[in-house]
């Protein structure tokens, strides 16, 4: 069955429990690296990222008992492809209320694949400051054969190695319909 975009669905490879089993790992991978909440600072990359990374400070603050700082990050304007995105790209706010200075950064995304959105994110963050440490966590990581910059995901939710034909949709209730991880091919002419 083919989508709006006239992409072919696959496979489902995560449903809403599989991401909340997920999601709470990870949150335990971050409070167990970092020696629990203590200066950490959570920070959601728009736009999927940012529920994302609600949810992992939600949990963290179930584990610990103290909510870690939480932000979001808008890298429109430091992404790599600017000029291919449009001639008026829809910029929204980066909200960092709280000094990033010696934090332990965990930024938040919700597909790793080629490194230039990740790369985009730290070019923005030190902008902000220096903070202490930048952790990376993705919901799913499509493997390291599509990398083309030298970034790897510190906690990772699932590996899913894909072909380049393929495409990963994160669909998240605050943005879709329902809540999955689903994979989708690009028809071949």
């Amino acid at each position: 069955m083919a989508d709006e975009y006239g992409l072919v669905e696959k496979s489902k490879i995560m449903d809403p429990a599989r991401m909340k089993r997920a999601l709470s790992r990870l949150a335990s991978e971050i409070v167990e690296e970092n020696h629990g909440a203590e200066d950490l600072y959570i920070v959601g990359i728009r736009r999927r990222g940012v529920p994302l990374a609600e949810r992992i400070a939600d949990k963290i603050e179930q584990l610990e008992g103290q909510k870690p700082l939480y932000g979001i990050i808008d890298i429109t304007l430091y992404r790599d492809d600017l000029s291919t995105v449009g001639a008026n790209p829809v910029v929204n706010r980066t909200e960092l209320h709280d000094d990033i200075e010696s934090k332990k950064i965990i930024l938040v995304d919700d597909v790793l694949y080629t490194g230039r959105t990740i790369r985009a994110a730290l070019d923005q963050l030190m902008d902000f400051g220096r903070p202490n440490r930048v952790q990376l966590a993705v919901l799913i990581d499509r493997g390291k054969e599509h990398r083309e910059l030298p970034i790897q995901a510190d906690y990772i939710g699932k590996t899913v190695p894909t072909k380049r034909t393929e495409i990963i949709k994160v669909m998240l209730k605050e943005y879709d319909p329902e809540e999955a991880v689903w994979i989708y091919e690009k028809p071949t002419d």
